[in-house]
């Protein structure tokens, strides 16, 4: 069957492709350099925190926020640390590599992030150290939750915004900017894309230097000169060695300045491209009847990567998704639902039998909200919908 509507559609156009052409003829520098500072002062500008670090994926710059606050002694081994069940698996996976100890929390019931009254309940009972709180699907959780679970508990906060990019709190800022660091996604089909790529964002300047160190196998080539000078103070160095003393065992993580060069152009236009997911993720929720429901939009405007629908059953999502194959609408189970039914968590912790993370692995499907979509083929996709629901 053809495709006659994808479930994700590149940011990058015609014009992007031709602006990176006419940068290409200038022999420019390819691996990372000047243009990846550009593009990472202003992501970090217009998300609203000090710093950014770009890097490979959205999944690297998960597994070099964990490991960055572990090597900065915010985490360590063997500290409990809560993750959601309803999230990606580079959410979680890091936590394991790193050899802290995961606690999988149930969904909360509205907007599918972590249900902070379960967290509250662990923190209670537990001496846990962090958290990593994911905004699913392009709709944030509740910012107030988040700033009290810092006050009340001084937990290391993660957010990953992977699948949110763009998405903002009630308050008009930009998700990314209440926890310790945060991480986002540029992959093919997301809000924005770098074709992969991924960024880091934190305002802690002790964090950002660990962050620049550790993308680039643990050197301190990238630092700057003052924070160089103060590790000086307390890290073995020789001088001889310029800018390759390698003080910390990291990783190669780097991104290139083609990548970040598209980025700058994606930035350009993230207002636009936000919009147009808001609105027609709100025309699948305005215009779908009550045999379906969607994560609740409270206090937040959502930038979703795809409409996550809840159907009435397993067997009605069955039948949905087997009319949309028929029409060549491309879609998804939410299969990342409960990531503790996966063999990753389950085969090592046991399966994660949460009530409403059960429900999402069960009966949630996605569908495109990609800006390209237009209201009548929405339409025409709910229709489909509502039709394999009579």
């Amino acid at each position: 069957m053809k495709i006659k509507y994808p479930l994700a559609n590149s940011p990058i156009d015609k014009d992007d492709i031709s602006y990176l052409i006419k940068w290409l003829e200038t022999n420019p520098r390819l691996t990372m350099g000047p243009i990846t500072q550009q593009f990472e002062e202003k992501w970090a500008n217009y998300i609203g925190t000090k710093k950014s670090v770009f890097v490979n994926s959205g999944s690297s710059a998960n597994t070099l926020m964990v490991y960055t606050a572990i090597v900065n002694g915010n985490l360590s081994v063997g500290d409990k640390v809560i993750v959601p069940s309803c999230g990606w698996v580079t959410s979680i996976s890091p936590m394991i590599q790193f050899g802290l100890e995961p606690i999988m929390v149930d969904a909360d019931e509205n907007d599918y992030g972590v249900n902070f009254d379960e967290v509250d309940e662990i923190c209670e009972k537990n001496n846990v150290k962090g958290i990593i709180i994911v905004h699913p699907l392009g709709v944030p959780v509740n910012k107030n939750k988040i700033i009290n679970l810092k006050k009340k508990y001084n937990l290391f906060i993660m957010e990953d915004c992977c699948a949110s990019v763009g998405a903002k709190f009630g308050d008009g800022k930009n998700i990314g900017t209440v926890g310790d660091m945060s991480s986002y996604s540029f992959y093919f089909g997301h809000q924005l894309s770098t074709i992969e790529g991924g960024m880091i964002n934190t305002s802690e300047d002790e964090l950002y230097d660990k962050l620049l160190a550790l993308r680039s196998h643990g050197w301190t080539k990238d630092l700057s000169d003052s924070s160089i000078e103060d590790l000086r103070k307390s890290v073995p160095f020789d001088i001889e060695n310029g800018a390759f003393n390698f003080i910390y065992s990291g990783f190669n993580l780097r991104s290139t300045d083609l990548q970040a060069y598209l980025g700058l152009r994606q930035i350009d236009k993230a207002n636009e491209v936000f919009r147009e997911r808001n609105k027609n993720h709100m025309l699948y929720v305005n215009n779908m009847s009550d045999k379906f429901s969607f994560q609740k939009i409270k206090d937040c405007w959502p930038v979703s990567l795809h409409i996550g629908i809840m159907a009435s059953s397993q067997n009605h999502r069955k039948n949905i998704i087997e009319a949309l194959n028929n029409k060549g609408i491309e879609n998804r189970v939410w299969s990342h639902g409960n990531l503790g039914r996966h063999n990753f968590w389950s085969s090592k912790y046991g399966k994660f039998d949460g009530k409403i993370s059960n429900n999402i692995y069960e009966r949630c499907f996605i569908l495109p909200t990609y800006p390209e979509l237009k209201e009548s083929e929405i339409r025409d996709i709910i229709r489909v919908c509502e039709e394999a629901s009579l």
